[in-house]
């Protein structure tokens, strides 16, 4: 017998759109126009002197133009409908969608220099080197003008709060762990900065009536793969008490966190991650609209380098094969970007776990109190923003979901949760 505690959602916003958003916007439809001139030139060069190499890049030009207004209108549409009601989790994913469309456009384009690479190898063809370098320098030119544009944009903007570990000559503060005890509520984290990793406790909140918590009443074990096992007698450091010994890498480990004094025992473990962690983090807040114009861009200068070596290597040493050799590996660079967007923006777009070590870490949250996690349910919502929703089984009777929605607020990242919680019915 249990019974089902009512949800309580508040009434908030859906606009899940990345920090960058406007001004990705902005430098995106800078590259469309930069584009649009260079094709219109590049044509009406090509009609009036009667170059037909002109044209065919013009053309080209123009496929580049086509995959920067994909980018653009995404921003667009996003910011415009970021209100609409009819998108029950706001317009952030929109940026992903328009991701993955140019992700097979890409491709399609590397099949299409694949395919062209070959056929010219086995059918060489008459190349005018001159007026062939002097349009892949053009193209190259433009796309340095457009990676420029770019450059400043948020291809991966984080706000610089963690939920995971880095590496050395990073601090560890942003990736603290709060933990009820019967002495009251503790902030643990590991701090790294221009020091040697150490553990540090501080005790945020204190029962009433209980006496001051003691440094000895704390019991700190990491358990890593293997079974090994090292316990971190603690210090007093002024503001806080922090471990004796250093932390070895890696900070990958189970931490057992055991008080041991009156009004125990009491007992908790928490998981760390290291790389894991700082991947997925830095993936969720990555913009894959951005990203994928980005991506064109750097193809096309990739192609635009890889044809002036061949053609350099046709017109100064005969060597005409070269051409179709490098159209044939800028193909394969080109179709490698393109799994990647494909890869990252699908997941998203079916809702894959976006930061497993952030699930590890809201599940050893929750039930550091003692309680369940039954069900955990982690998406991104857009840019920097994670959907959540947990269902936890409690027996404390004075745990209702908006004390599990306070608890969760500080992981920053989380911009929509739903709590359900299940309690045991008394016997």
């Amino acid at each position: 017998m249990s019974a089902l505690e009512s949800i309580v959602v508040p009434d908030h916003e859906h606009v899940f759109l990345g920090e960058g958003h406007d001004r990705n916007a902005r430098r995106t439809w800078s590259v469309v126009a930069l584009c649009s001139v260079v094709m219109v030139v590049e044509i009406a060069g090509g009609l009036h002197f009667g170059s037909l190499a002109l044209i065919a890049d013009g053309l080209h030009m123009s496929t580049h133009a086509a995959a920067m207004v994909i980018a653009a209108t995404a921003y667009g549409y996003a910011r415009s409908h970021a209100r609409d009601p009819r998108f029950s989790f706001g317009t952030g994913k929109i940026g992903d969608l328009a991701g993955f469309s140019s992700a097979i456009i890409l491709a399609m384009i590397a099949l299409f220099i694949g395919c062209e690479a070959v056929a010219r190898l086995l059918h060489p063809v008459r190349i005018d080197f001159d007026q062939a370098i002097a349009i892949a320098f053009l193209g190259l030119g433009v796309n340095v003008v457009s990676a420029w544009l770019l450059s400043g944009a948020d291809h991966g903007h984080h706000h610089g709060h963690g939920h995971g570990h880095g590496h050395a000559g990073h601090s560890h503060g942003d990736d603290a762990r709060v933990v009820d005890t019967p002495a009251g509520r503790l902030r643990l984290c590991i701090h790294e900065d221009g020091v040697p990793p150490r553990f540090q406790v501080r005790h945020l909140q204190e029962p009433g009536g209980a006496r001051p918590l003691r440094a000895g009443d704390l019991r700190l074990t990491t358990l890593r793969d293997g079974g090994v096992q090292q316990r971190f007698a603690l210090r007093d450091a002024g503001d806080c008490w922090e471990s004796v010994d250093e932390i070895p890498e890696p900070h990958a480990f189970d931490l057992r966190v055991e008080f041991v004094a009156a009004g125990g025992p009491f007992s908790t473990t928490l998981r760390y991650e290291e790389e894991a962690a700082a991947h997925g983090h830095a993936d969720h807040h990555r913009d894959h609209n951005m990203r994928a114009a980005f991506v064109h861009v750097a193809a096309d200068a990739a192609v635009s380098m890889l044809a002036i070596a061949g053609l350099a290597a046709g017109k100064y040493f005969g060597l005409v094969f070269m051409d179709p050799v490098m159209g044939l590996v800028g193909a394969l660079v080109i179709a490698n970007w393109s799994f990647g967007l494909v890869r990252d923006t699908g997941a998203i777009l079916l809702d894959m776990n976006p930061d497993r070590s952030l699930s590890h870490a809201i599940s050893a949250l929750l039930e550091s109190q003692g309680d369940r996690v039954d069900d955990l349910h982690l998406w991104r919502l857009g840019p920097g923003h994670l959907g959540a929703i947990v269902s936890v089984r409690s027996l404390d009777a004075d745990r209702d979901s908006a004390h599990y929605q306070r608890l969760l607020t500080r992981f920053a990242d989380l911009s929509h949760v739903t709590v359900q919680v299940t309690r045991a019915a008394p016997r």
